[in-house]
């Protein structure tokens, strides 16, 4: 191998700090870079693959890059591309899952299943588990699917075998159902030829035990390097072993204290005893931060010590020290709404093109704020809502192409054989299933051994030749290009037609979708991806992937926020039993939510918040008890807060309004300062922002609420401003989609 002049004066080392060169000139052996927050693991790990190319002239193909999601796999290879100037010839930069799956799609069949297999989501899944609950007569009043569900996947996530499943608090009738269950599901994925994300990796790791196939990819991938190692489940820790264990070179860049996914199989003992299972490895530690102030750092810092399984580090920053955090105590969820809202107009409004995440520790707290921030026309992107790949018509038109690519995908065409209507009744699917079951064959193997003996009713067997000749018409749009492929089976099946017979609105806003996807469909042919990646790439699309980095608001929940950085965070909700969660009652439990309050802190570069309410109705409930603050906020040092009350809205501070007092008391930590914040207080001072005195053309954005005089009240999905209009698209529910000038419209907020 011809080595090339790696001296610091490198131009692809020139932004990078003595420890993070130190961790790119590493190049043999194990090692594990311990990444503080915000200290450039990113720029790291890609000048790492930059240097091994340009000055160690190993080849892109060699080398092979692991993280967590498709976004974060994009920017790394984007990243590497502008390093080293090769933008068609790239290491590969991929998921665990989309991993597993590449080497599936080649060996499959060492391991049972044919090389076309599907993939399941989260929604083919319960698809599945709902004939497996009717097969077996499983009554889902006393185990729901979406439990059994979650109790599967996170046994197949720690590697536990059937016999040792998490049951959690099933009595022992349901424990027994749920074992049967488990095992049943996974003889219906077999029979499809299918396999859900987790069985990916499952999968991937047997697939790996093979000797040859073990020492083939191990040859081919010299140099392995994963990111966020800290969030590996058992599994994918045993899939990175088989991958390097003929060479040992491998790189791994995390950090214990963001380990925040438990709940899904990730464990932190894998990065703690990185040493053990890679002897001889190395460690460099990365302190620097070049994201948040110093206060912000301190207060992390000091929050994360109290932590028991981690190794000691210590974040700085030559940025200035910052501004104080502020911590706000509310009277009730609507008071915190308005208090962060207010805080967010008048931020926004002097400070443009700038980010603020508003993070909470569950869903349902989003709701108090969207109320506010479409009142007061804040522009916001909200992550976790519904996919546009989990959209109805959007999951049909891809099973229509998983189908007609692969007509014994069992999964796709249970979805759409009767999609749209075609005179093919459960009675007649419930009898093609069981004779499935009975004969060991795929779904279509049945539909066709039943049309072949001709033991069908009349009708169904009219039906079922029809639909069969659909997909067999369908395959010969195969060989055009994928963009072409799809739009040509939409309409050869009728799915397009049905939708336009409908002449509604809601069916055009399907339409739209449609073809929405099929641009996505055309982008993907110009990648030169093949059907196959292109379904690999809608079924691994993951919640994360739907961020966007121009949005001047952002709401997620603190696990959606990992990997993110804002100008501004509001971390809302610091109350006990909600964060931490009342269900995290063990230590383990509450290190790790204590983990998810230092990812909320250290995402803030500059300014960050902290608020509670003392009052919260949840979960249905009728009136609404008192909320303790979080022990978090305790652990905070008090130097680095700023207590804030209502009456100092938007107002400096004197240094004696500014203190508080953190005591402890039978009932728990408690905050001496002043008595606040009612409703009206807080609307007092918003009222101040004269909002309200704006016409309604430059109130109106997307997430608005309106008013229609024909069509009712709809939600604003785009904003188009044309100088003298607004071209205005409305979701109207039980209507549909409407665009329209509001100039004609006379739209109003509501």
């Amino acid at each position: 191998m011809k080595r090339k002049n790696r001296g610091a004066s490198s131009p692809t080392l020139n932004d990078l700090n003595d420890k993070q060169k130190e961790a790119v000139y590493h190049h043999q052996g194990p090692l594990l870079i311990i990444a503080g927050a915000g200290s450039g693991k990113t720029r790291t790990i890609t000048h790492k693959i930059g240097h091994l190319i340009d000055q160690l002239g190993v080849s892109p193909e060699n080398i092979l890059a692991v993280t967590f999601t498709n976004k974060a796999a994009e920017e790394m290879r984007d990243r590497v591309a502008l390093l080293t100037g090769n933008t068609t010839t790239t290491p590969l930069i991929s998921t665990f899952h989309s991993l597993a799956a590449r080497l599936l799609r080649r060996h499959a069949q060492l391991i049972g299943y044919e090389n076309d297999f599907a993939i399941c989501d989260s929604l083919d899944q319960r698809r599945v588990y709902r004939s497996v609950y009717q097969e077996l007569g499983v009554a889902s009043e006393g185990l729901s699917i979406r439990m059994a569900q979650s109790i599967v996947s996170r046994a197949k996530n720690s590697g536990r075998s059937l016999e040792n499943l998490p049951y959690g608090d099933l009595n022992s009738s349901n424990q027994s159902s749920l074992l049967e269950i488990y095992k049943t599901y996974q003889k219906h994925l077999k029979r499809a030829n299918a396999m859900d994300f987790d069985d990916l990796i499952l999968n991937g790791v047997k697939l790996l035990e093979n000797p040859k196939i073990s020492k083939q990819y191990g040859a081919l991938f010299r140099y392995v390097l994963v990111d966020e190692y800290q969030d590996t489940n058992t599994p994918q820790h045993d899939l990175l072993t088989s991958l390097t264990r003929h060479h040992n070179n491998v790189t791994a860049v995390g950090d214990e204290d963001q380990s925040i996914y438990a709940f899904r199989g990730a464990n932190v003992a894998n990065i703690l005893r990185f040493e053990q299972d890679f002897p001889g490895a190395r460690i460099i530690h990365l302190e620097q931060n070049y994201r948040s102030s110093q206060i912000i750092l301190d207060a992390a810092s000091a929050l994360i010590s109290n932590n028991t399984r981690r190794r000691e580090k210590t974040l700085w920053t030559e940025h200035p020290e910052g501004p104080p955090i502020s911590l706000f105590v509310a009277g009730d969820a609507n008071t915190e709404a308005l208090y962060v809202s207010y805080k967010i107009y008048s931020y926004l409004r002097e400070n443009k093109n700038k980010t603020v995440g508003v993070l909470y520790r569950t869903n349902f707290q989003s709701r108090h704020f969207e109320e506010e921030f479409r009142r007061l026309n804040i522009p916001y992107k909200m992550v976790g809502g519904e996919s546009f790949y989990n959209r109805k018509e959007v999951k049909d038109a891809l099973a229509y192409l998983r189908v007609v690519n692969n007509p014994h995908d069992t999964v796709a065409l249970l979805r759409i054989i009767n999609e749209p209507p075609r005179r093919i009744g459960k009675t007649t699917v419930a009898r093609l299933e069981k004779f499935a079951r009975d004969q060991n064959l795929s779904f279509w193997g049945a539909i066709n051994q039943s049309l072949e003996t001709g033991r069908l009713p009349k009708a169904s067997f009219r039906a079922l030749t029809a639909f069969r000749d659909l997909i067999h018409d369908s395959q010969s749009a195969l060989q055009e290009p994928l963009h072409l492929c799809l739009s040509a089976i939409l309409d050869t099946v009728g799915y397009r037609t049905h939708l336009q017979a409908l002449e509604s609105d809601e069916a055009k806003g399907r339409l739209l979708n449609l073809d929405e996807l099929i641009t996505v469909a055309r982008e993907s042919y110009q990648r030169n991806d093949d059907i196959r990646s292109f379904l690999d790439n809608a079924a691994l699309y993951s919640e994360t992937d739907q961020f966007d980095a121009s949005a001047p608001v952002t709401m997620m929940t603190l696990h959606n926020a990992k990997g993110l950085e804002f100008e501004v965070v509001f971390l809302v909700g610091c109350e006990e039993g909600l964060f931490p969660h009342n269900r995290s009652s063990t230590d383990e439990e509450l290190e790790e939510e204590r983990r998810l309050c230092y990812v909320g802190i250290t995402r803030a570069r500059k300014k960050l918040y902290f608020s509670y309410s003392q009052s919260r109705r949840q979960y249905g409930q009728g009136s609404s008890s008192f909320n303790l603050p979080s022990r978090f906020l305790n652990e905070i040092p008090q130097k680095c807060l700023l207590m804030e009350s209502a009456a100092g809205f938007g107002r400096a501070h004197s240094s004696s309004s500014a203190t508080y007092t953190p005591t402890t008391s039978k009932q728990g930590t408690t905050f001496a300062g002043p008595t606040y914040n009612s409703k009206a207080e807080v609307q007092g001072f918003l009222n101040e922002l004269g909002n309200t005195k704006k016409s309604p053309k430059h109130r109106l954005a997307s997430g608005a609420l309106v008013q229609h005089r024909k069509f009712g009240r709809g939600k604003v999905l785009q904003v188009e401003d044309l100088g003298d209009d607004l071209k205005v698209t409305v979701r109207f529910p039980g209507i549909g989609i409407k665009k329209m000038f509001q100039r004609f419209a006379h739209l109003k907020i509501v």
